[in-house]
């Protein structure tokens, strides 16, 4: 595979990057021959120990003690220990600006909210730290948040990490089944919960949501409600629950007692979205996550003090917990909550440029959804302070780099990433020092030992086949919560090639070393035992003008298996034949015959998980008459009904 160049690097840029002063660094201190990004990176898997705590001390990570041995036993997946002998706290580390620098400006659908310093920042944590310390939070105790993306979500995670507290959070969209399902497994002694929340121009009151919540879980002693930015409404408070303000009210502290825990001491507890069951309770460490995301943000993000970072999300999706650790670098957060499309599509390049932006996180649907509706930000907005694109959430295929580059800025650096939840961090994420071609993700990340295997088990390039991990790293989960054993970890990663983590992404690695994720592998259509990823027919079809969104899935049919793709056109377009026909021409010109769907069916809306991807397993057990588990998941589980019982299919 071999795409177009889209963007590189000047040398100026390249000399002024973090990556540039980070392989100085690894030669003087080191003795590591790094002279350009392939031998950092092949340095980085071949001598994890060395890369690992080389990074450790240039991050300058904060530690009261420091650690007696980088890896403990030979590298091993699940069981490796890290940075044994260490003690630090997660918080202090965000923490560690006190002064008058913004560090957080929020945002709702009603504009500019919000702004915090440093200084301040830190002292609305440490309030709420003795507060959280008064009513009994111990170190290893959950604390839930049931919360919007705003500055009192920020504040709560930080005040319950700062005293060993295990922070978890889901987004105030979650029906209450979701949120117990979640919450009703970790047991927390704290409940956070909005009043209401603000999306798409609605108010939503939380009031009886939040107390049948807590009416399911016996654990909490506390549930502390959080008023909505600028709604009086959100002022109600559910009966046994206890306000904010009254909350935190007498509560002084002058300084964050850091409680000074092991490197794999729990921090988050993240949940599988939850469409083929119960959700996975993944626990990770407060050393992992820190130790992760600051490699991520200095190196292959090139953040530094004077960046300004927006990611739209929500605390259910782990990019939420990907972006507050860029309070590390001491830069200038900025958080939207609301509707990305609300008040008007240009909503977030309204924020952009209000805010001055660096660097703005979105995902493939978003930039297809302004895509297609004419947006073109360059001609509308001002956004020469923008240097860093980052897209993630799904593939971003080649038409998605072409609209970046034509329609938002021609010189951006665009990074299309990808990890997830398992791992709350990255294995395929952006190089500032290396070109940007069509359609790739730039690099895999440093100490990540990333390969794609064959059937087989053996390591191919130019190939598709599975998303692998060879070596243990940092950020890998503690385990799943009430999995004593270890025994569902084990086979949720580790059970098709043993003692290799493998991520459930159908992948390729390219002519220049990035990789192309081809669709998750629970997807993949086997016509005639021919695997294809579902990303290869939805890059061609988000071409097609008149189609909204898609959806494919492979159909048991006579035997074999057939491809089926539903699309969701327009509003007031109908699907007949001579669309038809153009969305079948469009695959196949681009593809191979065998990736042309048997049947295009027409569809009102397209099922999605509450972090914007769209859900092809559960569709397909709704066309195979099998039950749906856990649709709650779901955003619009509603939609799920229009793929029963359809005419075409049958």
């Amino acid at each position: 595979m071999s795409n177009p160049l889209m963007w590189k690097p000047s040398p100026e840029q390249i000399e002024a990057a973090n990556l540039t002063t980070f392989a100085r660094f690894a030669r003087e201190q080191f003795g590591a021959e790094v002279t350009a990004y392939a031998a950092l990176y092949r340095w980085s898997i071949d001598e994890p120990a060395d890369f690992w705590k080389a990074f450790w001390n240039f991050a300058g990570v904060r530690a009261s003690r420091p650690f007696d041995v980088v890896m403990e036993g030979e590298p091993a997946m699940p069981g490796t220990r890290w940075f044994v002998g260490s003690r630090l706290n997660f918080a202090e580390n965000l923490l560690r600006y006190r002064d008058d620098r913004p560090a957080i400006v929020t945002w709702t659908e009603r504009g500019r909210d919000r702004e915090r310093t440093y200084r301040q920042l830190y002292a609305e944590v440490a309030q709420l730290a003795a507060a959280l310390t008064a009513a009994g939070l111990e170190p290893g105790d959950r604390v839930a948040g049931y919360l919007p993306n705003t500055l009192e979500t920020v504040v709560a995670m930080l005040a319950t990490t700062s005293l060993g507290g295990v922070w978890s959070s889901c987004s105030p969209d979650f029906g209450t089944a979701g949120v117990i399902d979640r919450f009703g497994q970790i047991e927390p002694k704290f409940l956070f919960a909005a009043g209401g929340y603000r999306y798409a121009g609605k108010w939503f009151d939380l009031a009886e949501r939040v107390a049948t919540v807590r009416a399911a879980l016996p654990s909490l002693s506390r549930t502390i409600v959080v008023p909505y930015p600028g709604e009086p409404r959100s002022a109600e408070v559910p009966a046994g629950c206890i306000d904010w303000q009254e909350f935190v009210a007498g509560a002084r502290a002058a300084e964050i007692p850091f409680k000074q825990l092991p490197f794999d001491h729990p921090l988050y507890i993240l949940y599988s979205s939850g469409t083929t069951g119960v959700p996975k309770c993944i626990v990770h460490s407060a050393g992992g996550i820190l130790l992760q995301h600051l490699k991520e943000h200095l190196l292959h993000c090139d953040l530094r003090r004077n960046d300004r970072l927006m990611y739209f999300t929500t605390c259910g999706w782990m990019m939420w917990n990907w972006l507050v650790s860029s309070l590390a670098v001491g830069l200038e957060m900025v958080l939207y909550d609301g509707s990305p499309l609300a008040p008007s599509t240009a909503v977030l390049f309204d924020l952009a440029q209000a805010q001055r932006l660096t660097v703005l996180g979105t995902s493939p649907k978003y930039l297809a959804a302004i895509a297609k509706a004419g947006l073109v930000p360059r001609e509308t907005h001002d956004l020469s302070s923008l240097r860093l694109i980052l897209s993630t959430g799904a593939p971003l295929g080649g038409a998605g780099f072409d609209y970046v580059y034509e329609s938002i800025k021609s010189d951006v650096h665009l990074a299309s990433i990808s990890g997830g939840t398992d791992i709350c961090a990255c294995f395929a994420i952006g190089n500032p020092v290396a070109p940007v071609y069509r359609g790739e993700m730039q690099t895999r990340g440093l100490g990540m030992q990333v390969e794609v295997y064959d059937e087989q088990g053996r390591s191919i390039v130019g190939r598709k086949g599975e998303l692998v991990c060879t070596r243990p790293f940092p950020s890998m989960p503690l385990g799943f919560w009430n999995d004593p054993s270890g025994e569902k970890y084990e086979q949720a990663y580790f059970q098709r090639f043993p003692g290799v983590w493998c991520h459930g992404d159908y992948a390729e690695i390219t002519d220049h070393d990035g990789l192309v994720i081809h669709g998750r592998s629970d997807a993949v259509l086997n016509p005639g035992g021919v695997r294809i990823g579902t990303a290869e027919i939805y890059r061609q079809v988000e071409q097609v003008p008149d189609v909204l969104e898609s959806l494919v899935i492979g159909q048991q049919w006579q035997d074999d298996v057939r491809v089926v793709l539903f699309v969701k056109l327009r509003p007031g377009l109908v699907l007949d034949e001579p669309l038809k026909t153009r969305i079948c021409c469009q695959i196949r010109q681009a593809t191979t015959p065998r990736h042309v769907p048997a049947k295009v069916v027409q569809v009102a809306d397209i099922p999605h998980t509450k972090s914007g991807k769209i859900v092809e397993l559960a569709v397909r057990d709704v066309v195979h008459g099998r039950p749906v588990q856990n649709a709650e998941a779901l955003a619009n589980p509603e939609a799920l009904e229009l793929f029963r019982n359809l005419p075409e299919l049958g």
